[in-house]
């Protein structure tokens, strides 16, 4: 080989290699200069979270809010739903914050249209997207609050504790963390959060009037506030259209308050509640409470 060439080859390689150190040494000094120090706490917040990256603390990951729990001194400790009372516990122990009571929730779908044998108004066609559907006509079902039934709520639930049975969401609430993405996910809001300790809820949403109610859905809310009357410790109300019960107040006052509500409902819809007994619907044989 020409020995031109050979040195022309070799001058280059030094070139570049005296160009890429140089780069270097540069980076390194920036990298220093404008290094961000971490603070250590949050380092340890974050390594004593489940680290599901779940989001139902309101935050951008498990990081996202082992910074603000440590940096707010209003961010609560007990914001990791996964994580549950060891977790809150050992984040307040962490950052030196006042621990507040855990309550053990799950997610409820506040709708019978299986049960309700609530049928379609047209057939819909399209992206298999509850949030799609809902845009064409509010949906195909009769009933305008009834649930879509295309599982967008199981597809979000980052704990597969989201069953679809007969088109309808079934809730496993031995792996529901009540994290809230089913929540957000539902179109229709019929999706809430509840405490285990509940001893009645009521699973319609229904905003409509008795009469619609009664041609569409056969369990379905009418609106008749006879639960409001009956219920001897003032925890239901009627708001909106919808029944609300406050849940403390109904447990405070003892299992005869429960009783007395169950019983005064004309349509079966307001029920007493186990939250740790998986609710399985069928199209043929209506409720079923399986173990």
């Amino acid at each position: 080989m020409d020995p031109a060439l050979i040195k022309i080859a070799l001058g280059g390689m030094v070139l570049l290699g005296c160009i890429g150190l140089f780069f270097g040494i540069g980076l390194a000094i920036a990298a220093h200069k404008f290094a961000v120090e971490v603070n250590p706490i949050i380092e340890e917040v974050v390594h004593s979270l489940p680290l599901a990256q779940c989001g139902g603390c309101g935050y951008p990951g498990c990081e996202g809010y082992a910074i603000a729990v440590v940096n707010d001194p209003d961010v609560p400790p007990n914001l990791c739903f996964p994580g549950k009372e060891a977790v809150a516990n050992r984040v307040a122990e962490l950052t030196g914050k006042k621990m507040t009571a855990v309550e053990d929730q799950m997610a409820v779908v506040r709708c019978s249209r299986v049960e309700g044998r609530v049928s379609h108004k047209h057939e819909y066609i399209g992206f298999a997207s509850c949030t799609a559907a809902n845009l064409g006509f509010g949906g195909p079902s009769k009933c305008q609050y009834a649930c879509i039934g295309l599982g967008e709520c199981a597809d979000v639930c980052p704990f597969d504790a989201i069953e679809m049975v007969e088109n309808f969401p079934v809730v496993n609430p031995d792996k529901c963390v009540s994290c809230g993405q089913c929540v957000k996910a539902c179109p229709k809001a019929i999706i809430e959060l509840q405490t285990l300790k509940a001893r009645v809820w009521v699973p319609c949403m229904t905003k409509a009037l008795g009469k619609e109610v009664k041609n569409v859905c056969g369990v379905g809310c009418i609106g008749c506030k006879m639960c409001v009357k009956a219920c001897p410790a003032g925890a239901v109300t009627y708001e909106g259209s919808l029944v609300k019960i406050d849940h403390k107040a109904c447990i405070a006052y003892g299992p005869s308050c429960e009783e007395a509500c169950v019983a005064k409902c004309p349509r079966d819809i307001f029920r007493n509640y186990d939250g740790r007994k998986v609710i399985a619907r069928d199209v043929a044989s209506g409720l079923k409470m399986a173990s």
